[in-house]
Parts: C-alpha cells; structure tokens; sequence
C-alpha cells in the first residue's frame, strides 16, 4: 500500500506583514528565492509567492519584480510557482477614493497573473480588510471573479481558489465551476483564522473547518491556512481530514508565543507533522500530477517554462 503524498505550501512573504514585525521576513527576490529554495529542500512542493517594492519593502503586483522572484526560485528548483492576485494591504496595492474609503486596487491585482506562474490565488469574494487604521474594500464582485478566471484560463494558469467562509464555497466557487472555470481536480485553500482582520472570515475550529470541507463540490480537493496561533492545529485537522498544508510567515510570524519564526522553521514543523502522521511530503512533480498541471484544455501556454 503506497504512502499517501501531501502537497505542502511554503508562503514565505505574504502582502501585510513587515520587516519590523519580524526582521526574518525574506522581501527581496534574492531574499524570497533563498527562502524558497530552503523550503523546498526541506519538503515543500508549492510556493505562494507575494511580491514587495525595492523602495520600501512594501506590496505590489509589478510583473517585473514577480519574473525577477520566478526566475531566480526557478533557477534553484522546480518547486510549483504560485504568484497572487490578492497583493497586500500597503504599497502599490492600495487607493484612496474621492469618498474617503480605501479600496485594495483591481488593476493592479491583474497585474499577479503576467509573470508566468503556474498558480495563482483566485480570492473570488469581496472582503473588508481592517489594517493601520484603514478599512480597505478588496471589491471582486462577481464579474470581476470571473474575469479573473477568465484570465487565469487564457493564460494557461491554474488558480488556486481562496477561500474566508462557507458562502465563499456554496456562491462564488461554486458559481464559476459550474460554468467551467477550472479543471479537474479544483484545489481550494480553506483560509481559517483571519476573522479579526478579514470581515466574514471564519475563526478557527475542528468544526468550522469540518463544515468548510463539508461544503466543498465535487472533485476538489483542499489545503488550509491557519493565521497566527491557529497555523499548527489547523495542518493537524486538515491532515486528519484528508487535506493537504500551508505554512509561512504570511500567515503566522511566530513559531511559539513570544518566539519569531523562520520560514525554514516553519516547514520543518509541519513537515514533521506530515510524516508522524504516516503521510509524505510530495514531490513538486508528484504534487503537479495531484494538482493537474500543466493544465491541458487552455488557449494560451504561459510564458515561462520549467527549466
């Protein structure tokens, strides 16, 4: 009987966190790529990849550092790229309306999909994200979700469906499956823990999580994030229910209360958990077969290929 493989994502950077918070936060390409390429060595087969500013350090979606970033983790390894659409919550990613209200920016959200990943997060629902004082609109209504996927498809991208709550699930991912937006088999992330900051986010609990799974279509399968303290119990559940994990300091800079993480430290923890839990790590090959890639019924390839 052959060991069930778990594909295990390293999300190194994220588009919230800084520097300040935790001196080990890799926001450079250089420093993104080394990150990743550690990661990878140490089990992770997906890299959820978000891009910073040279200026500052802050978020953007700029084609150019993304291809920078692809490049040189590509150079290192064949770990399965996965660039966001979703951005940050600073930098290049916001705008100020004429109203007074702060929105996460559309077009420049488009932009994560230019640099050739084979992934990209597909957040189709609107949120409100409270930071720094700020209450920040991420407006994907539903035609601009489907223009995401529209986009997704035509570029040969497999998206990587993000989602805050059951409604996300039964509404929005189930919408656009329906209509063909995705091939088989629909990878969803079940985002847990986020409730403070993302509004209609679920907390964290065995059961929140085991009714998220429960409202999942058919032919899915899942990962989830846990966010801060609810990272480790939350791999263990999902693992326990058949799902696969997500590490990072995007989602938790802390590896116990009062102790910063390394994004190295992060992965050999739940690469551990994996494997006391009788699965193993796969292999970013093995985890493209799991995810379907490259995708097959798609008009155009992307642009940057495997080495």
């Amino acid at each position: 009987m052959s060991t069930k493989k778990v594909i295990v994502t390293i999300a190194p950077t994220g588009g919230m966190a800084t520097q300040a918070q935790n001196p080990n936060l890799p926001i450079t390409p250089e420093e993104i790529a080394r990150d990743t390429y550690d990661c990878y060595n140490a089990g992770a087969s997906v890299v959820a990849i978000h891009a910073r500013r040279a200026s500052d350090g802050l978020a953007t979606c700029d084609p150019n550092v993304y291809r920078d970033i692809n490049e040189r983790v590509r150079a290192k390894c064949d770990i399965v790229i996965n660039n966001s659409t979703g951005g940050g919550v600073h930098g290049d990613m916001i705008g100020e309306a004429s109203d007074g209200q702060w929105e996460i920016l559309w077009e420049e959200r488009l932009k994560g999909m230019e640099a050739g990943a084979e992934m990209c997060t597909l957040d189709a629902t609107t949120i409100i994200a409270s930071f720094e004082g700020k209450e920040l609109m991420m407006n994907t209504s539903p035609s601009r979700s489907r223009r995401l996927a529209e986009m997704m498809r035509e570029r040969g991208i497999k998206p990587e469906w993000e989602v805050f709550s059951p409604t996300h699930i039964v509404q929005d991912l189930a919408t656009l499956l329906k209509e063909g937006f995705d091939e088989t088999p629909t990878y969803v992330n079940l985002v847990m823990g986020v409730h403070k900051g993302f509004q209609n986010a679920m907390p964290y609990s065995p059961r929140n999580l085991q009714f998220m799974v429960d409202c999942l279509p058919e032919d899915c399968i899942f990962g989830a994030s846990g966010i801060g303290p609810a990272q480790t119990p939350t791999a263990v559940n999902s693992l326990l229910l058949g799902g696969h994990v997500r590490t990072g300091l995007e989602d938790n800079l802390y590896y116990r209360q009062g102790e910063l993480a390394t994004n190295q430290m992060l992965i050999e923890r739940v690469v551990r958990l994996v494997r006391e839990m009788g699965y193993e790590p796969a292999t970013p090959a093995e985890a493209r077969q799991i995810l379907g890639l490259p995708l097959k019924n798609v008009a155009v390839q992307p642009d940057f290929a495997l080495a």
